[in-house]
């Protein structure tokens, strides 16, 4: 049986950024090193690993809003290099227009793209009542909690109907209560889609909760460590993942992962505290 085929390629991707401390000279800093990934069309896979390894830097480099140092990023089989607007980018703030109700803000990308008002109106109206806002239509940003105004930055991504979500922790401020149900929502709106997303987390639960694979990278710069298959059978039920099998084999695995380059980082802080 043939490999699945790949939407999203890296090969051999290196990210310098140049920095320069103050009152110091300008140096080069390397966030990721020769690192290659091929995620596959309608595949949910998620990046972990500690502070500053490069994940975010990877869906930044997807979107086409840096370019690499070295090597490639392909989308569709083509380098990326110039903004993806294919792709849609969750990030962990909603970023919601506060001038606009909540009507409004969903439907804002295809108004900028000059859907007429009632086909937008429609699309966006379908995708407030999918998760579970209606009635709120006409409810400004700061009027939402927010659980309801992350529901609305996802859905105003979902509007345009991208092939691929980058979601950068777009849960990462919230309560775990509404984080558990925010995921649930996201399985039931991606599975059956065909939909490609690429999602990083500092959650190990929610990781493994979500994903088709896990990949691991290790602190600055960042490399990919090892990857994990989660073979958890479909559909999963969020509220009770410790219970499904395999659950606690994979997450012990990812912690031991994590534990090791969070000691490592550690100690060479602790190192360099002291040659200070």
């Amino acid at each position: 049986m043939g490999q699945t085929e790949a939407i999203i390629e890296l090969e051999s991707v290196s990210m310098a950024f140049v920095t320069r401390p103050r009152g110091g000279s300008h140096r080069a800093l390397l966030a990721l090193d020769n690192v290659s990934a091929r995620i596959e069309r309608g595949s949910f896979v998620t990046l972990v690993g500690p502070s500053g390894c490069g994940k975010s830097t990877i869906l930044k480099l997807v979107a086409g809003l840096l370019r690499p140092t070295a090597g490639r990023v392909l989308y569709k089989g083509r380098p990326v290099q110039a903004v993806n607007t294919d792709v849609g980018f969750v990030t962990q703030d909603d970023n919601l227009l506060p001038w606009r109700n909540l009507l409004e803000n969903v439907q804002l990308a295809l108004e900028l793209r000059g859907v007429p008002r009632p086909q937008r109106e429609q699309r966006a109206l379908e995708l407030i009542e999918r998760v579970g806002l209606k009635g709120f239509e006409h409810h400004y940003p700061h009027e939402l909690s927010g659980g309801m105004r992350k529901r609305a930055s996802i859905i105003r991504t979902l509007v345009y109907d991208p092939d691929v979500l980058l979601m950068d922790e777009p849960f990462g401020p919230l309560d775990a209560q509404t984080r558990m149900v925010l995921q649930d929502e996201l399985l039931r709106l991606w599975q059956g889609s065909g939909k490609t997303i690429l999602f990083v987390t500092h959650d190990l639960v929610e990781s493994v909760a979500l994903s088709d694979r896990i990949l691991v990278f290790s602190r600055a710069p960042g490399r990919i460590l090892k990857e994990y298959v989660v073979d958890i059978p479909r559909p999963r039920d969020v509220f009770h993942i410790h219970e499904a099998p395999n659950f606690n084999r994979i997450f012990d695995s990812l912690w031991n992962d994590i534990r090791g380059q969070l000691l490592e980082q550690r100690f060479r802080a602790r190192a360099e505290e002291a040659s200070a």
